[in-house]
């Protein structure tokens, strides 16, 4: 309740300030000038062994877009290494070079050759990680590791410190100076005198990375084999004091504080991606679960003592909850009391390794979970997950899910969260479910990634379906082909609904949100019968599918996802000229109004791909570069791979020829509009049947790219070329 809140959330600031006034006695966020540090940028540092430079490692130079802020290296011959400035208010072109320029794509790209020439960007060359590791892989941490060795192929440095002037609140953006060096030096001294003492104590994990699909990662790809080396000195430093303080607290508070561990090591590890491209731009870290993954990387971020205080004291809200309560931590399929509700988020397969990556944090509340509540245990209890794919996981589940469905009463339900984008993953649900004998008897889509809560950014679907379930009555039986106008049916009516509910100004819901409520719309029929065809439902959770096959159910389910594709029209074209294109045509269509909204995801291609059952789709991509990934121009296509308008495909499309034609028009603005028309109405068999269909077209295309500047050139054409088609006469 309210007062148990506010006990908790007094000891968060109470531990806050304990921390802050340790932190400021040392001296270790505050330089000379009296200016507070607000950010820490560190870099990996690798001897590229085809160049024998020591090259400094991001994926971009970029370390602000507002104000434009940037790092430069400078070759230093004597040392065969770099110098990193750091420079503040640069141009535009000087930004979008620093972007280009980043020395880590899947291994390092030196800027110089051997002799320490400089190279243009197209001319760098890249070496392999695998080259960098050499043949027997990286040297294995020790745990009391928490730099690297000066003899370690990967290396760390400090690059760049973001300092706010508290006289001013104004922001600056600096390399670190000798006496910047000299604190961190005096930070790994403090960590130090502390480390065996907080090991002991808890307050610093000292648990072994065990061996799995994630954890590997940083094994393999750094040598870390300790939990703590995820962090650096700094890093340890600070959380260890916040762990150290929170323990003393009594103990309903000290367990809650464990929560605010959890929310610190999230957000400042060396997993924390240095984000430049999200509003307003001056750059943050991400969390460490960006991308569910236990990803390394080139470069990173670090929040200061002043950037934890949104995660330590996070806001908590209070409910009166009028019943008893249990917590258990067991199988499923152990369950034995009656509930009326049952709330679950299944992971699929092993699309993400939930409990491999729940050890991140077990290895911090390790020995304070198990005082703090006595009979849990930290062990993540791997053996007992629900893992693998195929047969033996779709029995698994099933069996859980019966369980579920044993144990509430016939006016009980369920609650299911699923997330995935491929209809075999939903037929597999579909069977699992009909197996059970529950019914799908609602369902809604949920954003659950928006702007303000967390990322806009990677290639992940942007919202979650929940399923309401109930126990299935009476015994309908059907065919597929006769279920599937109901299916029809209830798809068109879901997407109908949601676009009612979505604000056309700021919408919640992408096409990927309405394939999602497709699917679920399929489950909602399909669930609702005992008995479809000749499915024998037991034999389908049992069977091995060959590579490739495609079972009945999900052939029904895209089917499902394409109905919804109809009817998701883009804002600004003729529904009659959407349902006669096709599947790369539509996937084109409307990934140009995605770019336009600013959102850069592969991901996001991936999912119209699969929607619109558009298989060959990459070659449509200029670049698949993370979280810039865009499609190709009218200009950039020009007339690669055009093929004859009576070829199937998108290179034989109305749409393609088009592009091509805008193409002419863009490199000859004089003679262009006249070449175009008379190419179109040579190459296109049924030119005048389909002239309202180019019009249509051309006025998209002139509309919605036009404030992206790559599209000015193509966009000025469309225009071009719409008034001479328009004019165009017999």
């Amino acid at each position: 309740g309210a007062a148990a809140v506010a006990r908790v959330t007094a000891a968060q600031r109470r531990v806050f300030a304990t921390v802050q006034a340790q932190v400021d006695a040392w001296g270790i966020e505050r330089n000379a000038e009296g200016w507070i540090a607000d950010a820490y940028l560190y870099c990996n540092e690798v001897v590229d062994p085809a160049t024998g430079w020591r090259v400094p490692l991001a994926p971009s130079w970029v370390i602000a877009t507002n104000p434009r802020v940037i790092a430069r290296l400078k070759p230093d011959p004597t040392r065969r290494d770099f110098v990193i400035e750091v420079s503040e208010g640069v141009s535009a072109a000087e930004l979008d070079e620093a972007k280009q320029a980043g020395t880590w794509r899947d291994g390092v790209r030196s800027p110089v050759d051997q002799d320490g020439n400089w190279l243009p960007v197209s001319q760098r060359q890249t070496t392999s990680t695998d080259r960098l590791r050499g043949a027997t892989g990286l040297r294995l941490w020790e745990n009391e590791d928490v730099v690297p060795r000066p003899t370690d192929v990967f290396q760390e440095r400090l690059y760049c410190i973001r300092w706010v002037d508290p006289a001013t609140n104004v922001r600056h953006y600096c390399a670190p100076t000798a006496a910047d060096l000299e604190r961190e030096q005096r930070v790994l001294e403090l960590l130090q005198e502390r480390f065996a003492a907080w090991q002991v104590a808890g307050v610093l994990p000292s648990m072994r990375i065990e061996s799995g699909y994630n954890t590997d990662q940083p094994i393999r790809e750094r040598g870390w084999t300790h939990w703590h080396q995820l962090f650096n000195p700094r890093q340890l430093l600070l959380t260890g004091l916040f762990a150290e303080q929170s323990a003393q607290e009594e103990p309903f508070v000290a367990q809650s504080m464990l929560l605010m561990i959890g929310r610190l090591i999230n957000w400042n590890s060396r997993l924390c991606i240095w984000n430049t491209l999200k509003a307003p731009g001056s750059g943050f870290t991400e969390q460490t679960f960006y991308n569910q993954a236990l990803n390394t990387i080139a470069n990173y971020g670090q929040r200061s003592l002043g950037l934890l205080y949104s995660a330590f004291t996070a806001d908590l809200p209070a409910f009166i909850v009028n019943s008893g309560s249990m917590i258990q931590t067991i199988d499923a399929r152990q369950i034995d009391y009656l509930a009326d509700l049952w709330i679950t988020d299944p992971g699929y397969g092993d699309v993400i390794h939930y409990d491999e990556l729940s050890e991140f944090f077990l290895a911090w509340y390790d020995q304070q979970l198990v005082k703090l509540f006595p009979g849990w245990y930290s062990d993540s209890k791997r053996a007992l997950a629900v893992k693998g794919e195929g047969a033996d996981f779709r029995v698994t589940l099933a069996e859980c899910y019966r369980r579920t469905a044993a144990y509430m009463p016939d006016n009980g339900y369920q609650v299911v969260m699923f997330t995935h984008q491929d209809p075999e993953v939903w037929a597999d649900l579909t069977l699992v479910l009909w197996a059970a004998g529950l019914q799908v008897a609602a369902a809604w889509t949920i954003a659950t990634e928006t702007s303000g809560a967390g990322i806009r950014q990677g290639n992940y679907v942007q919202g979650t379906v929940n399923l309401v379930l109930r126990k299935r009555r009476g015994a309908a039986r059907g065919d597929l082909a006769d279920i599937f106008p109901d299916v029809q049916r209830e798809v068109r009516q879901q997407v109908r609904s949601m676009q009612a509910l979505d604000p056309t100004e700021d919408p919640n819901f992408d096409d990927a949100d309405y394939q999602l409520a497709a699917y679920a719309a399929a489950l909602r029929v399909l669930t609702a019968y005992e008995a479809i065809g000749e499915i024998d439902v037991e034999r389908e959770l049992r069977r091995t599918r060959a590579r490739g096959e495609t079972s009945q159910i999900a052939g029904l389910i895209e089917r499902a996802v394409r109905i919804a594709s109809d009817e998701l029209i883009p804002a600004g074209l003729a529904a009659a000229i959407w349902r006669k294109l096709g599947s790369e045509e539509r996937l084109y269509v409307k990934g140009i109004a995605v770019e336009a909204r600013g959102d850069n995801r592969e991901g996001v291609y991936q999912e119209l791909a699969r929607g619109y059952g558009a298989t060959a789709y990459r070659p449509l991509l200029a670049t698949r570069s993370a979280n810039n990934t865009r499609l190709k121009t009218p200009s950039e296509m020009a007339a690669r791979d055009l093929s004859a308008p009576s070829s199937t495909g998108f290179n034989g499309s109305l749409l393609r020829h088009l592009l091509y034609a805008i193409h002419t028009v863009a490199r000859d603005n004089e003679q262009g509009p006249q070449l175009a028309r008379a190419y179109l109405r040579r190459e296109l068999p049924d030119y005048w049947g389909v002239r309202g269909q180019i019009s249509g077209l051309l006025r998209y295309l002139r509309a919605v790219p036009a404030g992206l500047p790559h599209w000015q050139a193509d966009v000025k054409a469309a225009e071009l070329l719409l008034g001479s088609i328009e004019n165009d006469a017999i």
